[in-house]
């Protein structure tokens, strides 16, 4: 599972300026299938003439020469057309003009590049000297390689990705119907005088491994664009609701407090996930019977968030508040506020 949110990353070149998590996210957008910028890289790939297509920046323009002005509205036709010479094609940066065709690019030949091709070397050159997005599409391996600053994405084929797309969210369905059963189970063990802590830690497990494989979708539905609207739809309607329950029932059990458990548990490997020792001290626990707070199952009812903060933080526990009296919540509550919240907690009761 690691191996497999590492797998974009491991495509990327070695170098020392970093780029942003979202920088990567907002190019592979650009690119992604349904796009004009798509249909157009696809053509010039069918057509079997190679290209390269840069976005233009206010560094570009000192590092190329020749070539001649177009200034014309960007369709994918007409790059399918101007890729039939040799030169590079140079794009507006918000993708609506093809400002020049046939240039000669002319990077820094000190720059150093892993590239063997020479335009595969001019167009990493010039990513990382303009820090702007340049898509080399090669005649002689028929691939279509994007070069931003200092990394390189391979852009793979659409039926490939929505294959591994399919097959994580089936692995997400099974985690969520697992999930589901651990929350009924944890449900009934809370209501219990001496709750099971496992439980909690099964949910909580599940809830993570949840929320990573979807991260690992996500790429996929970036890279997917349009492809993966139906992906996307079941994405959501899967993890709906997975994110407040998991955080409710770290609240419930964390021993060193919620922020700092759920920062630790996120960064967990699979495999430590699959340790639900592992999550114990993520919480911050050394027995194996605790009572919760209360957050996950008050929150289900007709409460507010400030009336169940109330409750927990002079109450402590969720057993303590089933079992409270009226003139227990006298010197916090007004006579209309107690009434409900005596109704809630005897629905609950039920």
């Amino acid at each position: 599972m690691e191996e497999e949110k590492k797998e974009i990353q491991s495509r990327l070149l070695e170098g020392k300026k970093e780029i942003k998590e979202e920088e990567i996210t907002d190019i592979l957008r650009l690119i992604a299938p349904g796009t004009l910028l798509r249909t157009a890289i696809e053509g010039v790939q069918k057509a079997k003439t190679g290209g390269l297509i840069v976005i233009y920046n206010d560094f570009v323009q000192n590092i190329f020469e020749g070539g001649f002005k177009i200034n014309a509205r960007f369709t994918p036709q007409k790059i399918i057309e101007l890729g039939k010479m040799d030169g590079a094609i140079i794009i507006s940066e918000d993708l609506k003009k093809i400002l020049y065709a046939n240039v000669l690019l002319t990077p820094d030949n000190s720059i150093s590049s892993e590239e063997t091709g020479t335009r595969h070397k001019a167009a990493e050159r010039t990513a990382k000297q303009a820090e702007t997005a340049v898509i080399a599409v090669s005649q002689r391996r028929d691939e279509i390689a994007l070069f931003y600053k200092n990394l390189k994405y391979v852009i793979r084929d659409t039926n490939d990705i929505l294959r591994r797309a399919t097959t994580t969210l089936q692995m997400i369905e099974k985690h969520k119907d697992i999930f589901d059963k651990n929350k009924m189970e944890l449900d009934k063990e809370e209501l219990k005088k001496n709750p099971h802590l496992i439980k909690a830690l099964l949910l909580i497990q599940r809830g993570r491994i949840i929320l990573n494989t979807a991260e690992i979708l996500k790429s996929y539905l970036i890279e997917l664009g349009t492809e993966g609207t139906l992906v996307k739809i079941r994405l959501k309607e899967l993890i709906h609701k997975v994110e407040n329950e998991l955080n409710e029932t770290i609240k419930d059990y964390s021993r060193i407090g919620f922020p700092k458990s759920k920062k630790i548990l996120s960064v967990l490997t699979y495999d430590e996930l699959l340790e639900t020792d592992s999550i114990k001290q993520c919480l911050g626990i050394n027995e194996d019977f605790i009572l919760p707070k209360g957050y996950r199952i008050l929150g289900k009812e007709d409460l507010s968030e400030e009336e169940i903060e109330i409750l927990i933080k002079n109450f402590k526990n969720l057993n303590a508040i089933l079992n409270l009296k009226k003139e227990e919540l006298i010197p916090f509550f007004e006579e209309e506020k107690i009434k409900n919240i005596l109704e809630e907690i005897d629905h609950i009761r039920e």
